[in-house]
């Protein structure tokens, strides 16, 4: 048996992990905000602020091993009570992390697109700003759609079967349907227009999932699952 599987075999040391994950992901998450970038006029500063950029680029980019190294971790258990739902889970979390990606690569393109606006001719100029346009909305789509769609889909099927099992405090789980559901809705109100991605209502409509989430990987550090899960059976 390789050292990796058997770290995966042990499910206080896969909790664990899990948890730290979450931990890592909210802090990444938070560093890859670039401010620049919802200045009015903010291809005119991109050259000057290319380190906050550079540092958003890469903070997004450990979100991609902190978001599939979650449903990673915790699959092995979750497989032994809903193989369905645990599998389920584990695909939106790599699709999630796929868009993680793209986000990265958006985010990268700005520099150059900025690099050649500085000193451009007015035509010239006219044109990179539609293209920093595209790239800059297209990011936040990504990030705040393609990406928060799929993780509160994943986030449904993982919270299903911790509710079902009493994996974890049913209040807890309970809490991470209602808050994925809220992170849908906010990222459809985003898609139709409704709500600017920096706004009271977009930021509220996602809180409640982020801070369950910070619980959720305190509890799993913590306490980790309810010993039901390593026989495979209901602890109801």
């Amino acid at each position: 048996m390789s050292a990796t599987s058997a770290v995966w075999q042990r499910p206080r040391r896969a909790t664990t992990v899990a948890g730290v994950l979450v931990v890592v992901g909210t802090v990444a998450g938070a560093l890859s905000v670039v401010p620049v970038l919802e200045q009015p006029g903010y291809l005119d500063r991109l050259t000057a602020h290319h380190g906050q950029v550079v540092r958003g680029a890469v903070f997004q980019a450990v979100m991609v091993p902190a978001c599939a190294g979650f449903a990673v971790a915790l699959h092995p258990l979750l497989r032994r009570t809903d193989p369905g739902l645990g599998a389920a889970f584990v695909g939106f979390r790599f699709v999630a992390a796929a868009f993680h990606l793209v986000g990265v690569v958006a985010l990268a393109l700005l520099l150059p697109v900025g690099e050649a606006y500085d000193g451009a001719p007015a035509a010239v100029a006219a044109s990179l700003e539609v293209q920093a346009e595209l790239l800059r909305v297209g990011r936040d789509l990504v990030n705040h759609v393609a990406v928060i769609v799929p993780l509160a889909l994943g986030d449904t099927a993982l919270f299903a079967v911790l509710h079902r099992r009493r994996l974890v405090p049913r209040w807890l789980s309970g809490c991470g349907l209602a808050g994925a559901a809220l992170s849908v809705v906010a990222s459809v109100l985003l898609l139709a227009g409704a709500v600017p991605v920096v706004s009271a209502v977009y930021l509220g409509l996602n809180a409640p999932l982020g801070v369950q989430s910070l619980v959720l990987a305190g509890w799993l550090v913590v306490k980790g699952f309810a010993g039901g899960v390593l026989s495979g059976r209901s602890s109801s």
